[in-house]
């Protein structure tokens, strides 16, 4: 039997905390290990409980979810953290993404959509509604301060790159290319490098702005 995904829930709102806990109570896959009423709970359960994934709003009191998130990632940088959130504003999008979350999905999601960002946050895969990922695409179009880099992609880096921004797992683009899962590991290590980015998210969206790969694309 495999173990069950444990969560972390920050939000501020009673009543949100109390329908996340309804909605994960009766799934057997999933076990909610705390929840946190502000950010500077959300960084300190993160640290204590070290959950599976963490679901984090951006407004809250004491300390913001982005600021929250940029600690947590901090220390310890395979934190998967999900955002949950009202806002869809390009500042706060890219703020999130920037800091490290993996997924961003509103509060107006549907249950089956929250539960299966969950599922993909956990597995390693980025899950951000098509609309959301345009925003940060347009916000990554506006000039950046860093360098360009020196050491290209490789072809069979590119092609992980376009994989990995079609939301697969390692072990599904060592199937689809026919080849090693640690290969792949070791490729996605190199491609975050070499572009400078913190995660998968981030390099999918990267995919997605150069037209290495398409929002609605299977």
């Amino acid at each position: 039997m495999s173990k069950s995904i444990r969560l972390l829930i920050c939000d501020d709102h009673a009543v949100v905390r109390r329908g996340l806990r309804s909605l994960v109570g009766v799934k057997t896959e999933m076990e909610l290990v705390g929840e946190a009423v502000d950010g500077d709970e959300a960084v300190v359960m993160a640290k204590k409980l070290k959950p599976d994934v963490i679901i984090m709003d951006l407004i809250m009191p004491r300390k913001d979810g982005v600021t929250a998130i940029t600690e947590i990632k901090k220390k310890n940088s395979d934190a998967k953290i999900l955002v949950l959130t009202s806002f869809s504003d390009d500042k706060n999008v890219f703020s999130a993404i920037k800091a490290g979350a993996s997924g961003y999905l509103l509060k107006d999601s549907s249950p089956e959509e929250l539960l299966q960002a969950i599922h993909d946050v956990h597995a390693g895969k980025s899950s951000l509604h098509p609309v959301i990922a345009q925003k940060v695409i347009q916000e990554m179009h506006q000039p950046t301060d860093l360098p360009p880099t020196d050491d290209p992609l490789s072809a069979r880096e590119v092609e992980v790159l376009q994989n990995v921004a079609q939301g697969m797992s390692n072990q599904e683009i060592a199937r689809t290319l026919k080849i090693k899962e640690g290969t792949v590991r070791i490729h996605v290590g190199n491609i975050l490098n070499k572009l400078q980015l913190a995660n998968r998210t981030q390099a999918a969206l990267h995919a997605l702005r150069e037209g290495l790969a398409e929002l609605d694309a299977k």
